[in-house]
């Protein structure tokens, strides 16, 4: 079993990994997550934050292009567009996480689990809207994260290569 001081010195390399590889998500990541926000919240950011990352780490590594600011901000102006319209449709049954979690259903899954017992555990002591704006900060991460898988060597970029 490792120790607290391995444990802290693990996390300590993660996040500088996580600087190093996707300076512009974690420079985003940290202006949030600097916001005043509720201690339960801010905790749930760090640990959501650089799980996702640890997942797309291990399961792309090397395969994974760096995000830049601009693809932030494409990346929220989509995931804002995407509830915009939903809100507009009375008749859409599905909500921006849903169509993420077709992408992504494991790490969704993951984030829904850890924000409900957060909200079960300390419902009365935590503030709602903070961990609602750390949700947010996450799906954020794990869009732009998966928009930066490069496709195996070989894969069509365009459905119309796949044709041809």
């Amino acid at each position: 079993m490792l120790e607290d001081d391995d444990v802290r010195a693990e996390l300590d390399d993660a996040f500088e990994r996580f600087e190093r590889t996707q300076p512009a998500l974690a420079g985003r990541v940290a202006e949030m997550l600097n916001e005043p926000l509720d201690e339960t919240a801010l905790a749930l950011g760090y640990f959501l934050t650089i799980a996702v990352w640890l997942a797309f780490e291990r399961a792309y590594g090397g395969d994974m292009d760096e995000v830049t600011d601009s693809e932030i901000d494409a990346t929220v102006e989509l995931l804002e567009l995407d509830e915009e319209l939903r809100r507009s449709d009375p008749r859409e049954t599905l909500d921006s996480d849903d169509v993420i979690g077709m992408e992504q259903p494991n790490l969704l899954e993951f984030l829904h689990e850890h924000i409900d017992a957060t909200l079960d555990v300390r419902n009365e002591e935590v503030d709602v809207d903070d961990v609602h704006a750390v949700y947010r900060l996450v799906l954020v991460e794990l869009l732009a994260l998966s928009y930066a898988v490069r496709p195996p060597a070989g894969y069509p970029a365009f459905k119309s290569e796949a044709l041809a």
